[in-house]
């Protein structure tokens, strides 16, 4: 079992200067004479809609990062998974035997050694030193963790038609499994899931909620009885959603090390929740990636307040309005007032789809020659509300404020976000996104 206690006490703050990858939201640098360990820097540029970086939430890198390392190195320790034990026995509303399925196997394994995950440690701002258990005395966005090889799948073609050979998946090892593992405890308006729910007829639905393990009819807002576990294709040009068996045949996993990735997820999934709900949030869904390293399952990949979807319910002048403390403030931020800027992404993308070109190449074309609307600047009232949620999640992560005391602060940002939509006349829009009856 890989050891997250690293020999790394210190990383040369001169080759955080160069990396060897830069996305939207995350830079990742090599350390010299470590190449089984990176250095990742969380950054404070927001990402929507497939377009790049376009908006910066102003110490969400460091709030980030921090919130990264904070539960990474809580997943190491067998007694968050005695709590999260405790969480599922008492949990309200869940099928009993998935409870007993939960509760039996990875679970006992999870509180006798701990979880196995890819993170080593944070770096400290100042120093370089690194701090693998607790905070740096310099907080940063700069966290150490294990390298796993990133395998692409091979394409292939049948004839007229392209598909994807995952089939040496099964011989390799120290490899990032090729899937995303999306865990859902329950359903909201706006997830990819239930737009596609709504688009089928009766029939279609019922085969649906089997093939996601729902016991029921998908309704949104409302916590499922049966946590759902279902997949996406990673190293593919789009994410594709896929089927449990395609997904099984993809990883290259056994079928008992599938079926205890499965487990894995839900139960790291509460982890999350029992993090949050000390600040007063529900938990909705989250995305976990994990990399096979001989017998074990590890987990990998950024998990922090932009991969996952946590709410609370604010009762406001007769109206019951969700409030999102995540990217998903800002999607709907853009949907309300900037319309017409999505709209011409929507196309963009359309056009794609039937040109093979890049669609954010024909936005920026369209935007550069007046036809398409530029991207939008946030409003400073509303971005400042995001930045105090932030702060907020973060000092609660840290032990700087009672999590009752952050409950009600962050409740006070939701009533600011409201009555921000409500002085610009966007208070029925929000509703219609986020409204409950």
């Amino acid at each position: 079992m890989p050891n997250n206690q690293e020999a790394i006490q210190k990383v040369p703050l001169e080759s955080l200067k160069d990396p060897f990858y830069e996305g939207s939201v995350q830079r990742l640098y090599a350390i010299p004479d470590e190449p089984d360990y990176m250095v990742t820097e969380t950054t404070a540029g927001g990402s929507v809609f497939d377009v790049g970086t376009i908006f910066s939430i102003e110490g969400s890198d460091v709030a980030r990062a921090v919130f990264r390392h904070v539960l990474y190195s809580n997943l190491s320790k067998p007694e968050t998974w005695e709590e999260v034990k405790e969480a599922v026995k008492n949990a309200e509303g869940l099928d009993d035997e998935i409870r007993g399925l939960l509760l039996e196997g990875v679970i006992d394994k999870l509180c006798k050694a701990g979880g196995v995950t890819h993170h080593c440690g944070m770096v400290d701002s100042q120093t370089g030193e690194v701090s693998h258990e607790g905070l740096p005395e310099n907080e940063s966005a700069y966290n150490i963790v294990r390298r796993y090889k990133i395998e692409k799948p091979d394409q292939d073609s049948f004839l007229k038609h392209s598909f994807y050979d995952y089939s040496k998946f099964g011989s390799l090892d120290k490899n990032v499994v090729p899937l995303e593992c999306i865990v859902r405890f329950g359903i909201t308006s706006g997830s990819s899931v239930f737009r596609k729910y709504l688009k089928l007829s009766e029939d279609e639905q019922r085969k649906f909620e089997q093939e996601l393990g729902a016991n029921g009819p998908l309704v949104a807002w409302e916590y499922l009885t049966t946590p759902i576990v279902d997949f996406t294709s990673k190293y593919e040009p789009e994410d594709r959603a896929v089927t449990k068996q395609e997904a099984h045949n993809m990883s290259g996993l056994d079928g008992e090390t599938f079926a205890e990735m499965g487990k894995l997820a839900v139960l790291g999934g509460w982890a999350v929740r029992v993090m949050v709900e000390k600040m007063g949030l529900k938990l909705w869904d989250l995305k976990w990636e994990f990399a096979k390293d001989g017998d074990d399952l590890v987990f990998v990949d950024t998990i922090d307040t932009d991969s996952f979807r946590a709410t609370s319910v604010l009762e406001d002048d007769g109206d019951k309005i969700v409030i999102h403390y995540n990217k998903q403030a800002m999607r709907d931020y853009y949907k309300i007032f900037h319309s017409d800027w999505l709209a011409s992404i929507n196309e963009a993308k359309e056009e794609a789809r039937v040109s093979g070109a890049q669609f954010v190449d024909l936005l920026r074309s369209k935007q550069e020659a007046g036809a398409a609307p530029n991207d939008p600047v946030v409003d400073d009232v509303f971005m400042s509300i995001q930045v105090d949620k932030m702060n907020l999640i973060k000092n609660c992560i840290l032990g700087k404020q009672e999590s009752s005391e952050v409950s009600t602060a962050l409740a006070e940002c939701g009533k600011r976000e409201v009555d921000f939509y409500t002085s610009n006349n966007q208070r029925d829009a929000l509703k219609q996104l986020n409204g409950l009856d």
